[in-house]
């Protein structure tokens, strides 16, 4: 499903009928240019300074991620916390913790990420822990342009068998990272960050991502 925030109903909304939502418009330009002063005085470390993670994602560039700061985490979690939300996470029997992840990302010219579902968290079971699980995935957009040429768009893949029994992918979504867009969808569910194209430039492609997620 995809429609301007301003025409949304959060109550009436089920991920279970619709695991793809889209909501255009959802932040505000002050809310957006907040988060956007946040990331510059944040501290960025780079895919190649994260060699677990860089291992799993090779060829990716050198994308940055940053920690978002505790007030911002506050307002960002207040905003994006929608009923439709909080009701597909309690849909799941036996919860014994609720947990999420998002963090603040830059992609350039050059970045993307491989076709994934976020069911492989390899990188976090070689440090010794067990991940909680990944219920929904969240990325949403802070730069001030983007251009359909600069590339960076999310591809969702719907799962299809051929008839031999082998498993192929069909793009299901192309999500442009339109400015002060939101785009959250069911997990486990294949996709990837198309590469940010030279034509953008200068121009980074500024957002936070990352997960609801409950232990059992």
């Amino acid at each position: 499903m995809k429609t301007r925030f301003s025409d949304f109903d959060p109550t009436k909304f089920s991920f279970k009928d619709n695991p793809i939502l889209v909501l255009e418009q959802f932040w505000s330009p002050s809310e957006m240019a907040s988060f956007r002063g946040a990331m510059e005085a944040s501290k960025w470390t780079a895919l190649a300074e994260m060699p677990l993670v860089a291992k799993v994602f090779s060829n990716c560039g050198n994308w940055l991620k940053a920690e978002i700061g505790a007030m911002e985490a506050r307002g960002f979690l207040q905003r994006v916390g929608l009923p439709c939300v909080a009701e597909y996470m309690e849909s799941f029997p036996d919860i014994k913790g609720r947990h999420v992840n998002f963090n603040y990302y830059s992609y350039k010219a050059g970045d993307c990420l491989p076709t994934h579902d976020d069911t492989d968290d390899a990188y976090t079971y070689s440090q010794g822990h067990r991940p909680p699980t990944r219920r929904l995935a969240l990325v949403t957009y802070f730069h001030q342009e983007w251009q359909p040429d600069w590339g960076g768009e999310l591809m969702l893949y719907q799962e299809e068998k051929d008839k031999q029994g082998n498993r192929t992918l069909e793009v299901s979504d192309c999500v442009a990272p339109t400015p002060g867009s939101l785009a959250i969808f069911t997990v486990p569910r294949f996709h990837r960050v198309a590469r940010v194209d030279p034509l953008a430039g200068e121009h980074k492609r500024l957002s936070i991502a990352g997960w609801f997620m409950t232990e059992h």
